[in-house]
C-alpha cells in the first residue's frame, strides 16, 4: 500500500513540478517555433507514458496485493491486450518522430536568399569567416594554419583573397534575413549552439556540415560548444550580436579581409625602438621587467600575446577594473598607440630584444605545483612555452611575482572579466582551480622550475654545438 501510494505521488508530483518549475526554456530569438513545438509533442507524449506507467503499476500493487487465501492466475497469452498495447506504443512512436522528421525537412533546406557564415571552432575558441565581394569562401586546409595564416586559407587560391576574417568570437548578424552557418573544425568534434536560436549541429573534423536560420530578434547572444571537446570545453563561449541590416553592413565593412593581413606585412622595429622609449623606463631597456615598478618582462612573449593585450588596453578591456592598479598606469600608453601600424612596429621591436633568465622570489612546492600544472598544460604547453593554436602565452621565464598577481586577478574577477577579454574569461573560470594563495604559489613556483630546465636545456645545446 505504501508503494502504490509512493508511485501516485511520484507521478501527480511530476506533472505538477512541470507546471509550476522556474526552469523554462530561453526565449525564441529565431524562426524555428517548430522546434519548441517538437519539444513540447516530446514532452506530453513521454509524459502521458510516465504517469499511465507509474498509476498502472500503483493500481497493480494494489489490486494483487497480497492476501493469504488468495492465488495468482497463470496467463500467457492476452491478444486484446496485446492488441491494445501494440496499438498505442504505434501511436506514441509516431507522435514523437513524426513532428520530428518535418522539422528536419525544413532544417537542412536552406533558402535560396541565405547569406553565408563560416563557423570555425577550435579548442577553445570560436571565430568566423564571410565570402567577400564575388560571393564565394576560398579554398582552406587544416595543414596551412599557422600564427600568420589562423583560418588556413589557400594563399593561391584568388577567390580567398576577398574573403572577411573574423578572427574573434564575436560575431554579427542582421535580423530578419536566413543566414546559412557552414561548420568547420580545425582540430577535434565541436558544436556550435545558440539557445535562444534553437539551432546547433556538430562540427567535424575533414568536413564541413552546415545549419540555418532567421534571426527574429535584436541583442546579443552566447555561443557555446555542446560537444565535450577537451578540459576547457566549459570556457569556449562566444557572442552572435543580431542587429539591423545598416548595423551589420557597416560592421563587415570594417573587418579585415585576407589580402589586408596578407598586405599588412611585418613591423618595423626601427620604428618600433621609437616607441619603446617611452616602455623603457618601466619595463626595463632590454624588456627584462622591473619588479620595483610592477612591469612585467616583455622579452620573450609572442607577438600574437602582445598585440591583443595592447588592444585589450585600448578598448578598456584591461585597465579600468579599480582593482587593477597597475593596469590602469598601462593604459594611457597603449592609447597613445592610435594605429595597428604602431603596434606592429612596436611588438616587432619587442621581438629583438634578449631573453635572459629571470631571478625567483616567490618559495612554494614545485611538486604540488606540478599537479596542478597538468591542467594548464593543455593550453600553455607541458613545458610552459605557449601555444598559438590556444591564444595561450609563454609562462616558462616569466616574472613569477608578475604571474602571481595575474592569477590573483582572475581568481578574483579583477582581470578577465571584461565581456571583450575573450580568452581572459576563460581564464578566470581555470584559475578557479587554485583555491587558495598557497596553491597559487606552488604553481608558480613549478613554473619557475620550467624556466631554469629549459634554460640549461639550451645552454647544454649551445655548448654541444
Amino acid at each position: 500500500m505504501a508503494m502504490a501510494i509512493a508511485l501516485i505521488v511520484l507521478a501527480l508530483g511530476s506533472v505538477v513540478f512541470y507546471f509550476l518549475s522556474p526552469w523554462n526554456l530561453t526565449p525564441l530569438a529565431s524562426n524555428w517555433g517548430t522546434i519548441d513545438d517538437t519539444i513540447l509533442i516530446t514532452f506530453w507524449v513521454t509524459g502521458g507514458v510516465f504517469v499511465a506507467v507509474n498509476l498502472f503499476m500503483a493500481c497493480a500493487i494494489f489490486r494483487f496485493r497480497f492476501k493469504r487465501h488468495k492465488r495468482s492466475h497463470y496467463e500467457p497469452e492476452n491478444k486484446k491486450l496485446e492488441a491494445w498495447l501494440t496499438g498505442l506504443t504505434t501511436l506514441g512512436i509516431a507522435a514523437l518522430l513524426a513532428p520530428g522528421l518535418f522539422v528536419w525537412g525544413a532544417f537542412v533546406t536552406v533558402p535560396e536568399d541565405a547569406h553565408e557564415v563560416e563557423v570555425v571552432g577550435q579548442q577553445w575558441h570560436w571565430s568566423f569567416r564571410f565570402p567577400g565581394e564575388d560571393g564565394r569562401f576560398g579554398a582552406v586546409h587544416t595543414r596551412l594554419v599557422d600564427e600568420d595564416n589562423p583560418f588556413g586559407l589557400d594563399p593561391d587560391d584568388p577567390q580567398g583573397q576577398d574573403d572577411v576574417l573574423v578572427a574573434r568570437p564575436h560575431v554579427k548578424l542582421p535580423v530578419d534575413r536566413p543566414v546559412k552557418m557552414r561548420l568547420r573544425s580545425q582540430d577535434v568534434i565541436h558544436n556550435f549552439t545558440v539557445a535562444p536560436f534553437r539551432a546547433k549541429m556538430d562540427l567535424v573534423p575533414g568536413q564541413v556540415s552546415y545549419m540555418w536560420l532567421t534571426p527574429t530578434k535584436t541583442g546579443e547572444f552566447e555561443a557555446v560548444c555542446a560537444e565535450l571537446c577537451g578540459i576547457a570545453h566549459f570556457a569556449m563561449r562566444g557572442r552572435v550580436e543580431v542587429v539591423e541590416q545598416e548595423a551589420f553592413d557597416d560592421w563587415l565593412g570594417t573587418q579585415p579581409t585576407y589580402a589586408d593581413l596578407v598586405a599588412r606585412g611585418p613591423g618595423d622595429p626601427e620604428a618600433g625602438a621609437e616607441q619603446y622609449a617611452r616602455c623603457v623606463a618601466c619595463h626595463g631597456p632590454q624588456g627584462e621587467g622591473q619588479q620595483a615598478t610592477n612591469a612585467p618582462r616583455l622579452a620573450g612573449l609572442r607577438a600574437d600575446y602582445l598585440r591583443r593585450q595592447l588592444r585589450n588596453f585600448r578598448i578598456g578591456a584591461r585597465g579600468q577594473h579599480e582593482g587593477d592598479t597597475f593596469g590602469q598606469q598601462m593604459r594611457p600608453f597603449a592609447l597613445s598607440l592610435q594605429s595597428e601600424s604602431s603596434i606592429e612596429d612596436l611588438v616587432a621591436y619587442i621581438e629583438t630584444l634578449p631573453v635572459e633568465p629571470t631571478r625567483a622570489t616567490i618559495t612554494g612546492d614545485a611538486r604540488r605545483g606540478a599537479r596542478l600544472y597538468r591542467s594548464c598544460g593543455s593550453c600553455h604547453g607541458a613545458q610552459g612555452q605557449g601555444k598559438v593554436e590556444h591564444r595561450a602565452p609563454r609562462l616558462a621565464g616569466m616574472n613569477d611575482w608578475y604571474l602571481v598577481r595575474q592569477l590573483q586577478h582572475f581568481r578574483d574577477g579583477i582581470r578577465g572579466r571584461h565581456p571583450q577579454d575573450w580568452y581572459g574569461n576563460q581564464m578566470v573560470d581555470m584559475a578557479q582551480i587554485l583555491v587558495d594563495d598557497a596553491a597559487l604559489r606552488d604553481v608558480v613556483a613549478y613554473i619557475g622550475s620550467l624556466a631554469e630546465t629549459s634554460q640549461a636545456d639550451a645552454g647544454q645545446a649551445s655548448a654541444e654545438e
